[in-house]
């Protein structure tokens, strides 16, 4: 079996300025990084808080847990296997390699592994 680790917890926005400014005053978490006006991440301690438009969210209107993984397709493939549901095969964005799937109840993750540099 492959490690895996919470990293992320990705929230769904409308708008990103806005989300970023509730954040930021109302728990005191700092901007990481921010992509354009689609996806920012925000520090939230040991698991960074993500907000996202309808442009980057793998699921948008709901709360998605990221988990890093050093084995995407097999961390898939377990999904599917206990009853989960592969939303989106494996594939490379930008920065890492991620699946969408739903756990045995319906529940959002994003399996990630960054791109080799």
């Amino acid at each position: 079996m492959t490690a895996s680790d919470v990293r992320m917890i990705v929230l769904s926005t409308d708008n990103l300025d806005k989300s970023i400014d509730f954040y930021a005053r109302t728990l005191g978490f700092s901007l990481k990084f921010r992509d354009g006006n689609h996806f920012a991440a925000l520090d939230g301690g040991s698991v960074s808080v993500a907000l996202a438009t309808l442009d980057d969210h793998p699921i948008h209107g709901r709360v998605v847990v990221g988990v890093r993984t050093d084995d995407v397709e097999a961390a898939a493939e377990r999904v599917r296997k206990a009853g989960g549901h592969i939303v989106r095969e494996p594939y490379d964005d930008a920065h890492e390699r991620r699946a969408v799937v739903f756990d045995d109840q319906g529940n959002g993750l994003v399996l990630y592994s960054p791109l080799p540099a």
